[in-house]
């Protein structure tokens, strides 16, 4: 079960870490037609796309990935506890 557990944290720090990165892209000047950068929208957009839809621009800044950061860290904590519980 310590095995799932780290997996499923592992998931989660990596999907975050994407999220973070796509962040960092969009304030440099990178070409958005590398396939890394195209690899790295696919991947995050799903779920930034929603909450960019529902949250409005706070100064001009975009807060989707930090409330998307936030909601993932709750996630992760309650599939952890799921599965500390199923033990």
């Amino acid at each position: 079960m310590l095995v799932l557990i780290q997996l499923v944290r592992m998931l989660f720090g990596l999907y975050s870490f994407a999220i973070i990165a796509r962040s960092f892209v969009s304030w440099m000047r990178i070409d958005p037609y590398h396939p890394a950068i195209q690899f790295l929208y696919r991947i995050t957009e799903p779920v930034l796309a929603p909450l960019r839809s529902r949250i409005p621009l706070v100064g001009m800044v975009d807060v989707s990935p930090m409330v998307a950061l936030l909601i993932l860290w709750i996630l992760e904590r309650l599939v952890v506890m799921l599965l500390i519980g199923l033990v």
